[in-house]
């Protein structure tokens, strides 16, 4: 079953990547750091 997002929590994505892409100096930064928030966002859902 999928969960639709509402549009707070699209937004609410949206500003994280935001705040990502302000806080890394080149785009590989940026990507890396999102990867790492994926990878640990899949860890949770696991246990």
């Amino acid at each position: 079953m999928v969960d639709a997002m509402t549009d707070k929590q699209f937004k609410t994505i949206l500003e994280m990547v935001d705040m990502i892409l302000d806080g890394c100096k080149d785009l590989e930064e940026a990507k890396e750091k999102v990867q790492r928030l994926i990878e640990n966002q899949s860890g949770k859902k696991d246990e």
